[in-house]
């Protein structure tokens, strides 16, 4: 009698820790499940959704919004916001086309986008930090300020590369590198290489530890010496930085940046993805995987409903949807913690 007891309390041991294993992995790492899920579907929906010429459409359209989401990551984590992220691509985008137009140098458009989202992204930083404006407040004037200026520039008209720079231009969207038999677009190595710095830094730096600090109790990582305001002010920043990245790589792929309706509702797609990701919409807690992922299940998601015939002006109701079961859930998981 006595010998089956340990048989039948491993047996116990082994049923609990599969139950405890389960659940961390639905609450935890749940868009990994939805991420297989989606593909499922796609390969459905659309007998040509393994090809490589999808796979590599899909992270193409996931690159742009990538980087913003990255940075967005950062900012979410810190128990901030950002929602003027789109009306900072247009701004920048325009004006940076105007640089080229000027300069006929990309890499001159490149510094300018660079410096213009990081000034952008200070600014908000500073009226956040040392001005003490709630996130929302402060993001939402720059959102609005930046999409007038740019529509009074531009007549609300488009921002379009000249002729002589458009084929050399276009090939930071269209180009790509030749591996192992496959064509591997700019777009996707840039979106793959920034996702693996942003976990890097978020990781394994000083910076991202104390970005998770801030935003899991601010009163706390201020008593432990962090210098919140400059942490706060450095999420903005890195925002904007990408938001400039970004600018630069939405006018080449579009050739154009119309100053009405350039990048609307990027922000959020990217709020959207980080959701779905598994970073926490109150601070502290982040997965910079989770939001690549996210950000490739919107691009999916999209795939599919263009393979279904399904009116692609359901994505805004699609991402709306997304963020509010995808905090749901994080407030469901926070209850039962």
């Amino acid at each position: 009698m006595s010998s089956t007891v340990p048989a039948k309390a491993q047996s116990a041991l082994r049923r609990i820790n599969i139950r405890q294993m389960a659940g961390k992995l639905v609450t935890e790492y749940s868009f990994v499940l939805s991420f297989t899920l989606l593909l499922v579907i796609g390969a459905v929906v659309n007998q040509n959704f393994f090809s490589w010429a999808n796979i590599s459409n899909i992270f193409v359209q996931s690159c742009i919004i990538g980087l913003i989401a990255l940075g967005m990551s950062m900012v979410i984590s810190a128990g901030q916001i950002d929602i003027s992220v789109g009306s900072q691509v247009a701004f920048i985008g325009g004006f940076g086309v105007l640089v080229l137009n000027g300069t006929g140098s990309a890499m001159v458009m490149l510094i300018f986008c660079a410096a213009a989202g990081t000034v952008v992204g200070l600014t908000n930083g500073l009226l956040i930090s040392k001005g003490k404006m709630p996130a929302i407040i402060a993001t939402l004037a720059m959102m609005a300020a930046l999409r007038s200026i740019i529509n009074h520039f531009g007549s609300g008209g488009p921002f379009t590369v000249d002729r002589e720079y458009y084929d050399q231009f276009r090939q930071i969207a269209a180009g790509s590198v030749n591996l192992f038999g496959l064509k591997i677009p700019y777009f996707m190595i840039i979106f793959i290489a920034m996702t693996i710095i942003f976990d890097v830094v978020m990781k394994r730096t000083r910076l991202g530890k104390h970005i998770y600090a801030v935003g899991s109790n601010e009163v706390s990582a201020r008593l432990s010496g962090v210098n919140v305001d400059a942490v706060k002010t450095a999420t903005f920043v890195i925002t904007g930085l990408m938001c400039g990245i970004a600018a630069l790589l939405y006018a080449s792929r579009t050739t154009a940046v119309a100053a009405s309706n350039a990048a609307l509702m990027f922000e959020l797609d990217a709020i959207a993805a980080v959701a779905i990701g598994g970073t926490s919409m109150l601070g502290g807690r982040g997965k910079i995987w989770g939001t690549f992922f996210g950000v490739l299940m919107f691009s999916i998601i999209r795939n599919i409903l263009t393979a279904g015939d399904v009116s692609t002006f359901l994505n805004g109701a699609i991402s709306g949807a997304i963020i509010v079961l995808a905090v749901l859930l994080q407030n469901l998981n926070k209850r039962k913690r």
